[in-house]
């Protein structure tokens, strides 16, 4: 007799969507690894169902592009919940940028979340015992460049 089993899959939830306001970036310029850029943050805001607040200005993105045009981003950002907890979200991903989205982007558009391969995994960190869940959250996003700034739907991943 052979049993059936039911399929589980992993589960993405929405947690936040987060928006972070970014200064033109310091071009290091092309090493042995490629071409790095620095973006600083200079604020914004996150909001979903369980937290809200703003980003701090005190974070940023040390980009490297690669010779295939990817973009590996390494981030860094400080949240402030509008409770007053602080959050500290680290993240790497990749970016594929584009001719379309580089003319958008210069046009003063936005694209929207798809339009290219954009995606992190952030990891959240707090010691604030109204937020200790975050500690354990798995979580994935889908990201878009905007002028001046970059926004990302964020999921947690459950089983």
């Amino acid at each position: 007799m052979k049993l059936m089993r039911e399929e589980k899959y992993v589960k993405l939830t929405p947690l936040i969507t987060m928006h972070a306001d970014l200064k033109e970036p310091v071009p290091i310029g092309e090493g042995p690894a490629g071409n790095r850029l620095v973006y600083d943050v200079t604020g914004g805001y996150f909001e979903g169902d369980r937290l809200r607040g703003e980003v701090l200005a005190s974070g940023g993105d040390w980009i490297l592009i690669d010779s295939d045009g990817v973009g590996h981003l390494d981030v860094r950002a400080t949240l402030l919940t509008d409770d007053g907890a602080h959050i500290y979200v680290q993240y790497y991903g990749a970016f594929i940028s584009s001719d379309d989205i580089a003319a958008k982007l210069a046009a003063g558009e936005s694209p929207e979340f798809g339009d290219t391969h954009f995606v992190t995994q952030p990891r959240f960190e707090t010691g604030d015992d109204r937020y200790r869940w975050l500690n354990s959250v798995v979580a994935v996003a889908e990201g878009r460049a905007l002028v001046n700034a970059v926004e990302y739907r964020i999921y947690e991943a459950t089983s």
